[in-house]
């Protein structure tokens, strides 16, 4: 009788695994395991102990030396693609400046918007790549990046196809969200309904049709756009059979979750004054939570996410650096894991889970990404760690020494 071998590429043994495969429940943790990869998928793990018989001959056999393979992360919601930076608004706040006295000077998203429609695509992309490659080095082997800094056709249409350029510079897969409502352009002032009929009736269908965005997204808030309007640009979205998502909740209670939830969004964003209707709408629509530590640091807020009654819903909450240039001008990835237990007092094991399985789940990737278990693309991360805990106990010390995308070692 002949014992069939395995056709694997490779072959990773000696190793701890932190499947993700319990959500925020836990770790799923194989001590003393092993992975096997096949074209860019994983195709078996488990104790290595019981390793199935395969051709030594054909595999590629690696030693991990004892350390910790966890999912690569992702981070879920970047605005890593903008023109130039808002260092002085920093520092003019931190002199004393008014709000209203930096608006008045320029700043602000209006200096944002200037400064990305003035850049070229090369000057975008060149800005944008230090940023994430950052987050690469980090771990991180899937990334959300929005437009939303050009607030015409043409400036979001470039933001889109740079965010395009960076998954071909980097081994990253990036997914790419249309945020045209994200504030009102200048030219528009006052007249809000004629900008997001811009959006709906022109933007929108250029950018389905050229598939430029594979996600919507709406900053529904009072400094924002209503709920009449931001339904109005979900209604536009799901004629172009685009998902959705929403910015929402993060200064006030305007509902923005209770309408997306409607729209079976992928996931609301900030949340910070979410009520408990909000959060039983998510958890009836399967929506995903993706909490913001760094915007919530950097802007000094007091006003804490739901998490409790998040957890009480099951709800799965996702963490995201949120990288931009005004309320979280913070690339880094490991950071966040750190800020999620530290601020806003989640597990270790729910903020690893928010950047791999739940990360995923927020950008409608979860049948692909996100876990360690056979069939998922082959994306992990080799960490120098003795626990998984420690990669949201310490920050500064980078502990990646592999980094693997479907099933190619890209770092280390």
């Amino acid at each position: 009788m002949t014992v069939k071998t395995q056709q694997w590429q490779t072959l990773w043994v000696n190793i701890n695994l932190a499947t993700m495969t319990e959500g925020g429940a836990g770790y799923g943790i194989i001590e003393q395991g092993a992975l096997a990869v096949s074209e860019g998928k994983i195709a078996w793990v488990g104790a290595q102990a019981e390793l199935p018989a395969y051709d030594q001959r054909q595999v590629e056999v690696i030693d991990g030396q004892g350390q910790w393979l966890t999912p690569g992360l992702i981070d879920c919601h970047t605005h890593l693609v903008y023109g130039g930076n808002r260092a002085n608004e920093f520092e003019m706040r931190l002199q004393g400046a008014s709000y209203e006295e930096i608006s008045n000077a320029g700043g602000g998203i209006v200096s944002t918007v200037a400064a990305t429609r003035k850049a070229s695509e090369q000057e975008l992309f060149s800005s944008a790549l230090p940023r994430l490659t950052a987050l690469h080095q980090q771990g991180v082997t899937t990334v959300e990046i929005k437009s939303g800094y050009g607030l015409d056709a043409e400036n979001e249409i470039k933001m889109l196809k740079v965010a395009g350029l960076l998954a071909q510079a980097l081994p990253v897969t990036v997914r790419r969200t249309f945020l045209g409502a994200h504030a009102l352009p200048v030219e528009y002032k006052g007249r809000a309904d004629d900008y997001i009929e811009l959006v709906c009736e022109q933007m929108m269908p250029q950018i389905a049709e050229d598939k430029l965005a594979d996600a919507v997204d709406v900053f529904c808030e009072g400094i924002g756009f209503s709920l009449e309007q931001t339904r109005r640009v979900f209604n536009s979205a799901k004629k172009h059979q685009l998902p959705v998502k929403v910015h929402a909740e993060q200064l006030s209670d305007l509902g923005g979750t209770e309408l997306a939830a409607d729209y079976q969004a992928l996931s609301s964003d900030h949340l910070e004054f979410l009520s408990e209707a909000g959060v039983k709408a998510m958890a009836k629509a399967d929506m995903t939570a993706v909490l913001l530590p760094g915007a919530f640091y950097f802007l000094r807020e007091t006003q804490l996410p739901p998490i409790e009654l998040l957890r009480e819903h099951k709800v799965a909450m996702a963490i995201a650096s949120d990288a931009n240039p005004g309320s979280s001008p913070i690339n880094s990835i490991q950071l966040m894991l750190h800020m999620a237990c530290t601020l806003f007092r989640l597990t270790p094991a729910e903020a690893l889970a928010g950047v791999t399985c739940f990360g995923a789940k927020a950008l409608g990737l979860a049948d692909k990404k996100g876990q360690l278990a056979p069939g998922y693309d082959a994306d992990f991360a080799l960490w120098n760690i003795s626990q998984p805990a420690e990669l949201s106990y310490q920050f500064g010390v980078n502990p990646l020494t592999a980094l693997v995308r479907a099933g190619v070692k890209v770092i280390g």
